[in-house]
């Protein structure tokens, strides 16, 4: 066989597939089949990333009702779990109106392609010790690139909008973003040294015995907040402003394109918390359940904590987040540095 695939499960849906067509080309025989296999893995990803996103939008709005004594989604189906669907539909529905004096093809295109980003970082996690994308000694690195075009793509959104408070609060959000990167680089530099490595399959096996968290919690903490600035989950949400009442660098966009943007929060939340769970919990190491069951109930367990962030806390001032950022959190990772250099290095 021409191509043997880093990934097993690819390398399993190229076998079937390889077997399954013929081509009198070679060529046309191995493209065709590695094609069909990466569509695969691509649905399967598809498929857990909107069952997430589906259960945990109508957790969300049900967890944070009940904190606040509301009762959240209840009419549509059970427990009201077809509210979600119900609400999609009606944005998917509405007219997609561009501004006027936005850039009319650069604006409409940066939403999909901050959620494309995400998506191929999907393709770089390992969420079993076969079922992942794509595998590479630089795997952690090619991620850290792909998050770091994340405040371009956000600045870009709020700048073609042709709008003044979309672009102030873009603005917002990459002076956060530049401030928390740089801590979080900090500390993915840590665990690389702790797992001699940047292939995340090599670091979620260099846990087998003891958890990064537990080694390392001082980078964990670092790690937990950078990720929510992140994610600009609250109290890191300055995208949104209540003394301008919009939604910030997404003020402008339209209804099926705001119903992707909130199918992107989940998305952006499932990605980190899979990163965490990769770099700090073990991955999908466990005792007596597959492995695919403990990665997803590490993330379900950081999900439902960043949930309780959201009903709270308050967002932070610009001022005092960038403070966290520059005065304290980029310290403290340079300090996670030195003590990991020290206990576990040296």
């Amino acid at each position: 066989m021409a191509i043997v695939p880093t990934s097993p499960a690819i390398a399993s849906y190229y076998s079937y597939f390889y077997s399954k067509i013929q081509f009198a080309s070679s060529f046309l025989h191995v493209g065709a089949s590695m094609l069909l296999a990466l569509i695969v893995f691509a649905i399967a990803l598809s498929i857990l990333v909107a069952i997430f996103a589906y259960m945990f939008g109508w957790f969300e709005r049900k967890t944070i009702a009940r904190m606040q004594a509301r009762r959240g989604p209840t009419y549509l189906g059970k427990f009201g779990l077809l509210q979600n669907m119900a609400d999609v539909i009606k944005l998917l529905s509405k007219e997609n109106i561009v501004p006027y004096n936005s850039d009319k093809y650069l604006f409409p295109l940066i939403l999909p392609l901050v959620y494309a980003i995400f998506f191929l970082i999907l393709f770089f996690i390992p969420f079993t010790p076969s079922f992942f994308g794509l595998s590479s000694s630089v795997s952690l690195l090619v991620v850290l690139m792909l998050v770091s075009l994340i405040p371009l793509l956000m600045f870009l959104a709020g700048w073609t909008s042709g709008n003044k408070f979309g672009a102030i609060s873009a603005q917002r959000s990459v002076l956060m973003l530049l401030s928390y990167e740089i801590p979080l680089v900090l500390v993915i530099a840590a665990v690389s040294m702790m797992a001699h490595g940047y292939n995340l399959v090599s670091i979620v096996t260099s846990q087998s015995s003891m958890w990064y968290a537990v080694l390392m919690p001082l980078g964990f903490i670092v790690f937990f907040v950078t990720m929510l600035a992140e994610l600009e989950r609250p109290p890191f949400d300055l995208r949104e402003a209540d003394n301008e009442l919009i939604a910030g660098w997404l003020t402008d966009v339209s209804a099926p394109y705001y119903a992707l943007a909130l199918f992107l929060d989940y998305t952006r939340m499932f990605v980190g918390t899979l990163l965490i769970s990769v770099l700090f919990l073990g991955g999908w190491s466990g005792p007596v359940l597959p492995p695919f069951a403990w990665i997803m109930i590490k993330v379900v367990i950081l999900s439902f904590f960043i949930m309780l962030l959201r009903a709270t806390t308050v967002r932070v001032k610009i001022n005092r987040l960038l403070r966290l950022g520059w005065i304290y959190l980029m310290p403290l990772s340079v300090l996670n540095i030195f003590i990991t250099f020290v206990l576990f290095i040296k």
